[in-house]
């Protein structure tokens, strides 16, 4: 099962069974994301679990991701003529045109890209000067204890096959495709610091 199919079969329980990941980044997003009436590209919408929040934001929202069975729960979920649903893989070129977007975010996506600065180069591409970059990700410390994608199928528990991004990786990525670093924010269970943080964000803006 490719990841693809994974994100198909996990679909029919990704909404009802715990998911301390998933949860903490919907209110990470929530806590970085401002701005109204904007033209907003989310990557990896899932079954709309930030796309209700980001549709309060945007003049316009296209959700994209690249399970259709993950899409079909969030079409059902939302309507609106404000936002238009798209499936496509983040790996390949992206159908948008330059500078169309204020504000692109991808949750919960990258850990499964093997070459992260092609996904930061076609952010820059379709951004508009100015416009931000936001990612959530699983936080490699976590990764390093082993900690991946995972779900439970009835049979066993399927782990997705994970990439490793250092801290370090998505600085250079952002600054060899023209992105200043806006914040960077590490996530806690509980919010106890004392802990190894879960998520890593960070909040990037395109320079002229």
């Amino acid at each position: 099962m490719n990841v693809q199919q994974a994100y198909n079969a996990w679909s029919e329980t990704y909404d009802t069974v715990e998911n301390k990941t998933r949860d903490l980044e919907a209110r990470a997003l929530r806590e970085s994301i401002s701005g109204e009436n904007l033209e907003i590209l989310e990557i990896g919408c899932g079954t709309g679990k930030n796309t209700e929040f980001l549709q309060t934001k945007a003049g316009h929202l296209t959700a994209a991701d690249f399970s259709a069975e993950m899409l079909a729960i969030a079409k059902s979920k939302i309507t609106g003529e404000t936002v238009e649903f798209r499936q496509f893989d983040l790996r390949e070129s992206w159908d948008f045109g330059e500078n169309s977007f204020d504000l692109i975010t991808c949750s919960l996506a990258l850990e499964h890209i093997e070459n992260i600065d092609f996904v930061f180069s076609e952010a820059s591409r379709v951004l508009r000067v100015g416009g931000k970059f936001y990612f959530g990700e699983l936080h490699p410390f976590k990764q390093y204890q082993g900690s991946k994608a995972r779900f439970e199928t009835g049979v066993g528990v399927f782990e997705l096959e994970c990439f490793t991004h250092h801290v370090s990786e998505f600085f250079s990525a952002a600054k060899n495709n023209n992105f200043e670093v806006a914040e960077l924010n590490e996530w806690f269970d509980d919010d106890d610091k004392a802990q190894i943080p879960r998520l890593l964000t960070m909040l990037l803006v395109k320079r002229p």
